[in-house]
């Protein structure tokens, strides 16, 4: 039972107590209406505890046949009373005192309180900030979990929404998808959601649905978790310079609204404390200090725990990977993502018109990976609309011509441990990469390549 349902339980118990005794009263004083009272009442508040226990633990819960027999005793004592007999009764009260006695022992030390929690991710992509924590909950044999993938939408320049997505056909197979249509959050109330978008609608590319703004989701349960879905770079919590640059994460309503704030490192949660009780004020302290911790990036579990050789490699994928004579070309990994197509605009165009160019003259021993950010076309048409054209013209160019390998899928960690080598723009995937001990290199704006 969910721990409401629980108290519900308890208290219909409590009532049947109450009642019992109200009963022997109105026998022993011979007051026969008012024992048909409460033996009524005795029954309704049964029959509702026992549809309670079918509703929450199933037809087979061995509570249902104790509620059953307690309802035909209060029937026949019923039956008597309406007679005049209801003080010949005795034994007949007697055993619906011990049949109570067996209930609220079965309900005692027979059923247990089941926490529900939900987790609540809009991007396929994203998922893997949260899988550690969601494959630890689904073993938790005291928990009732769901996946419930939301839909997001492209917002325009005014920040209008256009096109909507919904991505709960694109999680791996072993993930079990609950439609967000069919999971009444008022009726259920979760005990826990778990979001990784903290945006709300401050996101001036994409937005996810309203009702699931932190802001709402928060009168829907006791407490609310917010991971990032990103790792940002580590940085030493006394190195002002660098706080700043990271210092909009740390301010987001997903981080204000949460009950619980779940970041990379210890180091990175001082850095949001810090950042908060400046934003807010020193008494504040103790508030964040509370609900922020440092318990690491579910993130980085996904890359320790998946090995090179359970990758499923598309056979296209192999068809530009292996060489002629069957060995393998080193794959390098070309990660691009919106803030420096932001920053640099058709300068990042013509840089990845040239990254292209050159991988491309030297396909035979080296394949190349190109993983554009997942918000990339998204970012594009809200924000940098007049460079889509030409954005979209390299980007079906690179795949129509076949020679490297264009990755849009929602598996980041199968581009990381397949491949030898990273180059790109700085962002959380460098944090991941990082974790390989394989070479790592930034572009450079500056140079061709």
């Amino acid at each position: 039972m969910r721990k409401t349902e629980k108290k519900q339980a308890e208290d219909f118990m409590g009532r049947l107590a109450y009642a019992y005794e109200s009963i022997e009263n109105a026998i022993r004083d011979g007051n026969k209406f008012m024992a048909a009272q409460w033996l009524e009442q005795c029954r309704e508040d049964a029959l509702r505890l026992g549809k309670l226990a079918e509703k929450s633990e199933g037809e087979s819960c061995g509570l249902i046949p104790l509620v059953e027999e307690y309802c035909r005793l209060a029937d026949r004592i019923q039956e008597q009373t309406g007679r005049g007999e209801g003080k010949s009764t005795h034994r007949l009260r007697k055993r619906l005192r011990r049949q109570l006695t067996e209930m609220e022992t079965f309900l005692k030390e027979n059923i247990g309180i089941h926490k529900e929690i939900v987790f609540l991710p809009y991007k396929a992509s994203m998922w893997d900030s949260l899988e550690s924590v969601w494959k630890t909950a689904a073993e938790d044999p005291g928990c009732d979990v769901y996946v419930v993938p939301i839909p997001y939408y492209d917002k325009n320049a005014d920040g209008s929404f256009r096109e909507g997505h919904y991505e709960g056909d694109l999680f791996p197979d072993y993930v079990p998808i609950a439609d967000y249509n069919d999971y009444d959050f008022k009726e259920r109330r979760p005990d826990i959601i778990y979001i990784h978008n903290p945006y709300d609608g401050c996101n001036c590319a994409t937005s996810v649905h309203p009702f699931f703004y932190s802001a709402n989701l928060k009168q829907y349960t006791d407490e609310l978790v917010y991971i990032p879905y990103f790792i940002l770079q580590e940085t030493d919590p006394a190195d002002e310079q660098a706080v700043e640059s990271i210092r909009h994460f740390c301010l987001l309503p997903g981080v204000f609204r949460a009950d619980k704030v779940i970041v990379q490192s210890e180091a990175m949660r001082q850095i949001y404390i810090n950042v908060l009780v400046k934003e807010i004020g020193e008494k504040s302290r103790g508030i964040w200090e509370k609900k922020i911790f440092g318990l690491g990036s579910p993130k980085v579990d996904k890359l320790v725990r998946t090995k090179k050789e359970e990758l499923e490699i598309p056979e296209e994928w192999l068809r530009i990977i292996r060489k002629p004579d069957g060995s393998r070309k080193k794959i390098i990994f070309y990660n691009t993502g919106v803030s420096m197509l932001l920053k640099y605009e058709e300068r990042m165009l013509e840089k990845m018109k040239n990254v292209f160019r050159i991988f491309k003259e030297n396909r035979q021993g080296t394949a190349l990976l190109w993983r554009p950010h997942p918000l990339m076309k998204a970012t594009i048409e809200s924000m940098r609309p007049r460079l889509w054209q030409e954005y979209e013209e390299i980007t079906e160019q690179y795949k129509q011509e076949g020679w490297g390998i264009y990755d849009d899928s929602a598996e980041i960690v199968r581009a990381i441990i397949l491949s030898d080598a990273y180059y790109g723009d700085p962002s959380s995937v460098v944090q991941l990469y990082e974790r390989t001990g394989k070479p790592l290199m930034i572009q450079n704006m500056e140079v061709g390549v």
